[in-house]
C-alpha cells in the first residue's frame, strides 16, 4: 500500500496539513483524509499508508457516538461526485463559518504543557499546583485555547485573548463545551484501556447561528492517547499518536521548519500499527486495511 499524499477532485478546492476540502456547492462540503502526517506544524515529505482511512473511520465513529448530546457537521451518507476509491477517506459535511480558535482540553501534563509548566508553574495562563511530573493527571481538566494557522505555527493563548477574539459569550460557552465533551470521552477511553491526554477541537456556526462541532474529533492526529496499562508519570508515556513521529524527529539534526526530513520505514510502520491500534481499542473492532 502506498501513501495517498494528494487528492485532485473536479471542485473548488482547500488544503490544509492532513485534509482537502472541496466545495460541492449549495451548504455541502466534501471533507477527504490524505495519508499526510505533520508534525511541529510542518508536513512531512512522506506519509503512512491507510492513515486517512483509520481516521476517516475513527471520526465517523465518534461523531455518531456523542451526536445526541453535541451536534456536528457530519452528514451521513456519500456523494456521488466522489469516486469509489476516496469513500472511505471522505466526509459528506455541512459547511459553516470556521471559529478561528482552536479548543484544546488537558487532563494530564505533557508536550509543550509539561515544558511550559516546568519555567512557569502554568499552562496557557492556568496555574497549576506545584511538584507536577511529566505525565501526571492533572486535578481536573483544564481548557488552554490556540490560535488556528493551516500553515505555519499555531500559538497558545490565554483564555483573555481568545475572549478578545471571538468574544466573551462564545469563549464561555465552548470552554464548557470543550471540557464536557473531552471529560465524557476520556471517562469511556479508560473503559477501552486508553487514557486521552490532551485533545483539540474545533467549532463552526451555521447560518442559524447554532454553533457546531466540526474538522475531526479524538483522533490520534488531534490528540493524545496512552495505553492505560503502561501509564507511568515521570517521564515519556507510550502511545498511540503521532508523538512517535515527534520522537523521532526530535533526534534529528533539523530545525523544525520546512522541508522536513523523510520519515523512515520503520517509523512508517510503526506510526501507522499505533493509529490501528488506536481506532481497534476504542471502537472496538478491527480496520481492514484493504477496504
Amino acid at each position: 500500500m502506498t501513501a495517498l499524499l494528494e487528492t485532485d477532485l473536479p471542485f473548488l478546492k482547500r488544503s490544509g496539513k492532513v485534509r482537502d476540502v472541496y466545495d460541492l456547492g449549495g451548504d455541502a462540503l466534501a471533507i477527504v483524509a490524505t495519508d499526510r502526517i505533520s508534525a511541529f506544524d510542518c508536513i512531512m515529505p512522506n506519509g503512512i499508508p491507510g492513515k486517512g482511512a483509520i481516521l476517516t473511520a475513527l471520526v465517523r465513529w465518534w461523531f455518531e457516538k456523542i451526536e445526541h448530546e453535541f451536534a456536528h457537521h457530519l452528514l451521513f451518507g456519500s456523494d456521488p461526485g466522489i469516486p469509489p476509491e476516496l469513500a472511505s477517506r471522505t466526509m459528506l459535511c455541512r459547511k459553516t463559518d470556521v471559529v478561528p480558535i482552536e479548543c484544546v482540553a488537558r487532563g494530564y501534563l505533557a508536550g509543550s504543557g509539561w515544558k511550559e509548566y516546568q519555567q512557569s508553574q502554568s499552562v496557557c495562563g492556568v496555574l497549576l499546583p506545584a511538584g507536577l511530573h511529566n505525565g501526571d493527571k492533572l486535578p481536573e481538566p483544564i481548557f488552554t485555547p490556540a490560535t488556528k494557522a493551516d500553515q505555519g505555527h499555531d500559538e497558545n493563548i490565554p483564555f483573555d485573548r481568545m475572549v478578545e477574539i471571538i468574544g466573551g459569550e462564545l469563549a464561555e460557552d465552548l470552554r464548557a463545551r470543550t471540557l464536557r465533551l473531552y471529560t465524557m470521552a476520556e471517562d469511556f477511553a479508560k473503559d477501552q484501556g486508553v487514557i486521552i491526554a490532551d485533545t483539540k477541537f474545533e467549532f463552526g456556526t451555521l447560518p442559524s447561528g447554532e454553533t457546531i462541532l466540526i474538522d475531526e474529533v479524538l483522533t490520534p492526529d488531534s490528540s493524545r492517547f496512552w495505553p492505560l496499562d503502561e501509564w507511568s508519570p515521570g517521564g515519556e508515556q507510550p502511545s498511540f499518536d503521532k508523538q512517535y513521529v515527534r520522537n523521532w524527529l526530535e533526534d534529528q539534526p533539523w530545525d523544525k521548519t520546512p522541508p522536513a526530513p523523510a520519515l523512515p520505514d520503520d517509523v512508517i510502520e510503526g506510526t501507522q500499527q499505533r493509529y490501528l491500534k488506536a481506532y481497534e481499542l476504542l471502537a472496538g473492532e478491527s480496520f481492514d486495511m484493504t477496504a
